[in-house]
């Protein structure tokens, strides 16, 4: 693993006597964008919860290059949207606030992203009577304004319509375009092949293959990445990839 890497070195994570993570190693780009896809049970959102010092690894070690080492330099956005009873608006400026902003400064940046999201016309709204898309922009808008240098996102467009997901992905580009480093779960190869320029496949709480975007749709690794690609259920046991 490189110092300058995003690395997993030796992670387990056990529920009982089910072992839920195991990974010898896994070393990420840190200026490239990561989709983490796998079938359900995979592993995929312990791990995002795991790199984001949410959930503790029984054993090993996550590390990260210096100028992401700063867990106030990460954020992070859940499937399903985490709001405060607030106003749209409030819930940006409040984070801002917390983070040590002024309350003018903290209003303007809220009020920039609010923009970009395409919701400051609700921006005096009680946050949590926004539409299921409009609440997840709102949390990618919240997310963003603080001015994060690592952004994990877990399946942020699972439960939205098409116009949704077109309105977030939208959001994820801008991260990707401002040089966030975005590590996001994904059910969706298509979302994985717009938004990505490495791709993890998870299986049984293992790493089954890491490859460019290019590599992964058009030279498979394994047999894994094959049937994942062909929608055939994952079933075997895996081996660590090359």
């Amino acid at each position: 693993m490189s110092d300058l890497d995003v690395g997993i070195c030796n992670v387990t994570l056990s529920f009982g006597d089910q072992l839920r993570l195991d990974i010898p190693s896994l070393d990420l780009d840190p200026k490239r964008s990561t989709m983490i896809l796998g079938p359900n049970g995979a592993g995929k959102s312990l791990l995002l919860r795991v790199m984001h010092g949410l959930s503790q690894p029984d054993t090993g070690t996550v590390n990260f290059p210096d100028q992401y080492e700063d867990r106030a330099r990460q954020a992070m956005v859940f499937q399903r949207p985490v709001l405060l009873r607030r106003t749209a608006l409030a819930n940006i400026s409040f984070a801002l606030r917390v983070r040590g902003h002024s309350s003018q400064d903290a209003r303007r940046r809220a009020m920039t992203w609010m923009m970009r999201a395409e919701l400051d016309h609700l921006a005096n709204v009680p946050a949590r009577r926004l539409s299921g898309g409009e609440q997840q922009r709102l949390c990618m808008a919240r997310a963003l304004a603080l001015e994060p240098k690592i952004l994990f996102l877990d399946e942020p467009c699972a439960s939205l319509d098409p116009n949704a997901t077109v309105a977030v992905e939208a959001l994820v580009q801008d991260a990707i375009d401002l040089g966030v480093k975005v590590i996001m779960v994904t059910h969706d190869p298509a979302q994985a092949q717009r938004l990505g320029s490495e791709i993890v496949l998870m299986h049984q709480g293992r790493i089954a293959a890491k490859q460019s975007k290019l590599d992964f749709f058009n030279s498979p690794q394994n047999y894994l990445v094959s049937s994942f690609l062909a929608g055939k259920p994952l079933l075997s046991n895996i081996k660590e990839p090359s």
